[in-house]
């Protein structure tokens, strides 16, 4: 169709959606200490709403809306997403109760769910497998740009009008523009396009079935997954950091907010941009490829996320381990979505993508909030000092573990060398 005549345009409406996707989402984060506060919600009602709510929800509905892009109009799985999230995003600013709230977070996570199975497949149809990291990289830059801006809003809007209205606003943006996106017509069959003669999947059963075959038939892409899901401690991490900083280092809640944002926009999209730039570039020259080039970063970039735990608020190591933790999980975004499309058939890439969100948001995302909430109550119930420094010191542990998985997945990529590209961009 002629919208995809133009990928970087394409690509640049999807970044956009993006970002408004995950403004929506972390101004939970951006907000805890008033939410917490207004709602007299504890650390484990809070991680449940950061955490387990977006698994019974978004990563259930990531697999689900996965299948159905596959199979029908991914511009459309996408509008109906952007709709459901925005409507619900203002609900969410009504809330009175932890009930409440959690209903509405509920279906703000299946609305989003729509958006990155159907907009991964749409960006590996539109780019080739020489560009394909860089192209993941700017479109995943929207996940820095977004948590970025929550954190922004929050210590500016949210200072003169507050958490509720703040999610009203957000939640008017999103309707109008679901609107235009549902119109787009997405034919697979467009010029330039070589297409093969099963490029749509199956029936949601069926393709949920051939989804174990794909798995078990790659281990590279399997430890892949493995490696990309370690690495999403950072983001459990991250849903605390405020609470954190705030409670046990003894930083103004209001000021840190906006320090948070301003360093996530910055080096979140440094590190979603320059980690696939880099992975495009060079994956070639490290053995393993896009695999060896992902342990490389966890190796550089891990201790200085321990190291910075330990440090002066304000010290060069402190602001150093802060910077590099979140470069590091948005530096690998490029490369290991990258790459995990290129081991899956095309006719599978959405289905795969829901699964690794699955995945993502039930080990790191839902039981790593639960854990750093539940345990860091606990220590705080028997009077240990700094509950949160040493449960988050846990995550970065994992997260360093991950470099041992990419390791085993350079290992086999040589074997099991990612697919051509459709696209002649």
């Amino acid at each position: 169709m002629a919208w995809k005549s133009n990928p970087k345009a394409v690509m640049a409406c999807l970044l956009v959606i993006h970002v408004l996707a995950h403004i929506d989402r972390n101004m939970l984060l951006g907000f805890s200490p008033q939410i917490t506060r207004d709602l007299a919600l504890s650390n484990a009602q809070y991680g449940f709403l950061a955490g387990a709510v977006w698994v019974l929800s978004f990563g259930v509905m990531a697999l689900v809306m996965g299948s159905l892009a596959d199979r029908y109009s991914r511009t459309r799985v996408m509008a109906c997403g952007i709709l459901i999230w925005s409507v619900c995003t203002a609900a969410s600013g009504a809330a009175n109760s932890f009930g409440e709230l959690v209903a509405a977070r509920f279906f703000v996570a299946s609305g989003e769910a729509a958006l990155v199975p159907a907009a991964v497949s749409l960006i590996a149809e539109l780019f080739s497998e020489k560009r394909r990291g860089t192209a993941m990289g700017v479109f995943f830059a929207g996940i820095p740009l977004g948590i970025g801006f929550s954190f922004v809003l929050a210590g500016t809007l949210g200072a003169s009008h507050g958490w509720r209205q703040t999610f009203y606003g957000l939640g008017l943006v999103g309707v109008l523009i679901s609107l235009p996106v549902a119109f787009l017509n997405d034919q697979r069959s467009a010029p330039g396009m070589v297409q093969g003669p099963h490029d749509r999947g199956a029936a949601i059963p069926q393709q949920l079935a051939a989804l174990w075959g794909v798995l078990r038939g790659s281990p590279a892409l399997t430890l892949t997954m493995a490696g990309f899901v370690l690495v999403h401690f950072v983001i459990a991490g991250l849903s605390f950091i405020q609470l954190w900083l705030v409670r046990e280092r003894g930083v103004d809640a209001a000021g840190m907010a906006r320090q948070l944002g301003l360093l996530q926009i910055a080096f979140g999209t440094l590190g979603a941009l320059g980690g696939g730039l880099l992975s495009d570039r060079l994956s070639r020259h490290v053995p393993g490829g896009r695999a060896g080039f992902m342990a490389l970063l966890v190796l550089v970039c891990g201790p200085l996320m321990v190291a910075h735990r330990f440090a002066e608020p304000g010290s060069a190591l402190f602001y150093l381990g802060m910077c590099a933790g979140i470069f590091l999980p948005m530096a690998l975004y490029g490369p290991a979505v990258s790459l995990i499309q290129g081991l899956t058939p095309p006719h599978m890439r959405s289905t795969v993508t829901g699964m690794s969100m699955l995945l993502i948001n039930v080990f790191a995302i839902a039981i790593g909030n639960a854990l750093i909430g539940g345990v860091s109550d606990y220590l705080e119930a028997v009077g240990h000092a700094q509950p949160l420094t040493h449960i988050l010191l846990a995550c970065d542990a994992l997260v360093i573990l991950a470099a041992a998985v990419f390791a085993f997945a350079a290992r086999l990529e040589t074997r099991h060398p990612p697919m051509a590209g459709v696209a002649v961009h």
